[in-house]
């Protein structure tokens, strides 16, 4: 992920810029291929959720994901705290808060946030073209599929954790 905040700029400002092309590239396989994730639980929750975002609307995978990381990250925060503030600390360079670990985590959420938005990225269900009123209906067509619940690696979503993401998605302003 610090590869990303650090070479997305330079890829959008100099399009030709090889070196940070081929750095983004090397951060896209190592996520898509798992090998960072040997030794621990994968499958995001993320991605399934967008999945039925991309269902009810035409929108980007990548952009749907802007949208629901951060409130997925504000739903499952409280399950691992340390783990959100050690994301804010390693990728954005936050300070710890050892007294308030939790205040380290929301700032590193909000700085990743706040990186979407940099790099032209949407960050609510506004831009998107999403509409609150058809989440019961995408945590419906979920249900319907094979597996649709629970999902998720780290924290096992089932229809009221989705509906809850989804609504933190929803009140995020743009």
């Amino acid at each position: 992920m610090r590869t990303v905040v650090k070479w997305t700029p330079v890829a959008l400002e100099e399009p030709q810029n090889y070196e940070a092309r081929a750095n983004l590239m090397w951060a896209s396989s190592m996520a898509l291929n798992t090998v960072l994730d040997a030794g621990t639980v994968h499958g995001c929750a993320c991605h399934m959720m967008e999945h039925e975002l991309s269902a009810f609307y035409e929108c980007a995978h990548g952009a749907e994901l802007a949208v629901i990381i951060p409130a997925w990250m504000k739903y499952t925060m409280h399950h691992s705290v340390s783990r959100y503030a050690q994301f804010a600390v390693r990728v954005f360079g936050c300070e710890m808060n050892f007294a308030d670990p939790e205040a380290t985590a929301r700032e590193g959420i909000e700085r990743l946030t706040a990186f979407f938005k940099e790099i032209g990225m949407p960050t609510s269900f506004a831009e998107i073209g999403a509409k609150a009123e058809d989440i019961p209906a995408m945590v419906a067509h979920r249900s319907e599929k094979p597996n649709g619940f629970p999902f998720g690696g780290f924290v096992k979503m089932m229809p009221e954790d989705m509906e809850a993401v989804y609504k933190l998605a929803a009140e995020q302003k743009v």
